[in-house]
């Protein structure tokens, strides 16, 4: 059809510019960049809203705004739903539609209506800040967060491993200083699971300071807790830091080699 020979050029160029697996430059599209500039403006809102101080006496404004942000909000989704179907990876624009950044767009968009319409309870604010979440979906953002996916499914074994080790030594931990301090600090060690929460605090390397050991036997295992708290952690850190690193060349491989399908396809 005429109609369709006249919009597809249209709906490609727009496709290449608003997802990021079809765009060849460097870093954000133009549009993906204004975009995200709209975002963070609404997140921004969204966090300036919470203030008492400072929504008293401007809740038409914040209205109006809001009002502009879903209007913005909804020709981009309708954008993306229109251009999904030159990605080769999406069928169909069902499938568009019911994928996880789509289902997110769809809410900021509600949300954002139903605040103008009054509707606005604090619940309902704080859920603006799904907009964090579509600024994920921009630019190269979306890759990376694709990336730590695939590095944490192909590394699923040995995280799991190191997951139950870990909560191996939080038990023993525990166990030890409920063994050494409950009779002393019954508060604070009086039984295994007030123990966990020093534990907790320890292997972590956070150290609240809240709860400690008094007795030299206690503060020794205490010290040995700690130490093994740092390996436990740099286990999981190197295992997901290798896997993401891999994740990332492929990537850049996979998208090395996309604009010269694009124009073989051309």
């Amino acid at each position: 059809m005429p109609e369709t020979r006249l919009l597809h050029p249209l709906r490609s160029r727009l496709a290449h510019q608003l997802d990021p697996v079809l765009y060849s430059g460097r870093g954000m599209s133009p549009l993906n960049i204004a975009i995200a500039l709209v975002i963070i403006l609404g997140i921004l809102l969204a966090v300036i809203q919470t203030e008492p101080n400072i929504r008293q006496g401007h809740e038409h404004w914040f209205r109006y705004t809001e009002l502009a942000l879903g209007s913005l909000f909804l020709l981009e989704y309708l954008a993306r739903l229109w251009t999904c179907i030159e990605n080769d990876s999406i069928k169909s624009r069902w499938q568009h539609f019911f994928s996880f950044f789509a289902m997110a767009d769809l809410l900021a968009i509600v949300v954002a209506f139903s605040l103008y319409m009054g509707n606005g309870g604090v619940i309902l604010r704080l859920v603006l800040l799904i907009r964090v979440i579509r600024l994920a979906r921009l630019g190269r953002f979306s890759t990376a967060l694709e990336c730590i996916a695939v590095a944490i499914r192909s590394r699923t074994y040995e995280l799991l491993v190191s997951g139950i080790f870990g909560v191996i030594v939080l038990l023993f931990a525990a166990t030890c200083l409920y063994l050494v301090e409950g009779d002393i600090q019954p508060e604070a060690f009086g039984s295994i699971p007030r123990a966990t929460w020093w534990a907790v605090a320890t292997l972590t390397t956070v150290g609240y300071g809240d709860v400690y050991p008094i007795t030299l036997l206690g503060r020794i295992l205490a010290g040995i807790t700690a130490v093994t708290g740092i390996c436990m952690i740099a286990v999981p850190t190197g295992i997901l830091a290798s896997a993401f690193s891999d994740a990332i060349k492929e990537a850049k491989e996979k998208h090395r080699r996309l604009p010269k399908v694009l124009d073989r396809e051309i």
